[in-house]
């Protein structure tokens, strides 16, 4: 099915609530999410991965992860967000921006999911799974070479190549299709660009700063797991060939 609305927004822009607010509103959500925990999703890594090492600009067959979505937000569908519309010209685009403005969001973005750049853990489990290499892959070349310019490691030229984006989508979108939106506006700036009524109660509130910092620590505990593990099979065929010797 073709997409209805395109997330614009990076990462760490209130995405999350988005996912779940568009959910909610009757619009199945594409997010980060979808890719990493949904089973039925298991071939779309390759995909991404596929897209990844294209140009920018070129088409896919989109259906292939979107087929049961409407709506797609956050990475890494908010980096191909240009080609996103080309393919679905009569979607609507959300610009979402952090709640807190520009150093807000670099200071969230690099706290939580940037740590598959940062953290040499994650730099083990790049080079000795096969997962591992895949997402890293993707990750590297589509969200912080394509999407974010390789800009992430200097503070000022992320923050400034973060402003161009916003100036960028807003100069490419036409008015009445685009809603510049951050999630603390709540539902009726939302719900009156997308033309469905707001339901009751709170906007969703997904700060998942806990939920990464959890994944980061599991993360961790498993690279000292696959050391520990590499230490005893050393000591093991050690104490054996030491044996062996002897018995020569």
């Amino acid at each position: 099915m073709p997409l209805k609305v395109i997330g614009a927004g990076f990462g760490r822009t209130g995405t999350t609530s988005l996912y779940m607010a568009l959910g909610q509103l009757g619009f199945p959500c594409y997010h980060m999410f979808e890719l990493a925990q949904n089973k039925a999703n298991k071939g779309h890594l390759g995909f991404w991965q596929k897209v990844a090492n294209t140009p920018a600009g070129t088409q896919h067959d989109w259906e292939t992860v979107f087929a049961n979505y409407t709506a797609a937000v956050d990475n890494p569908a908010c980096c191909v967000w240009q080609e996103l519309l080309a393919a679905n010209p009569d979607a609507k685009v959300i610009l979402s921006l952090h709640p807190k403005g520009p150093d807000a969001w670099y200071e969230s973005t690099v706290e939580t999911i940037y740590f598959t750049e940062s953290m040499w853990q994650f730099t083990v489990l790049k080079t000795v799974t096969p997962f591992g290499r895949k997402l890293g892959d993707m990750l590297t070349k589509l969200v912080w070479q394509r999407s974010h310019q390789g800009t992430m490691t200097d503070r000022a030229k992320a923050i400034a190549h973060y402003k161009r984006h916003i100036e960028s989508v807003i100069a490419a979108v036409p008015g009445d299709r685009l809603l510049v939106f951050s999630v603390d506006q709540g539902w009726e700036p939302l719900c009156t660009f997308l033309d469905v009524p707001a339901p009751d109660g709170k906007f969703p509130d997904a700060n998942d700063r806990a939920f990464f910092r959890k994944n980061i620590a599991r993360m961790t505990m498993a690279v000292y797991g696959m050391f520990a593990a590499a230490v005893l099979i050393a000591a093991a065929l050690i104490y054996g060939a030491v044996q062996l010797v002897k018995l020569l």
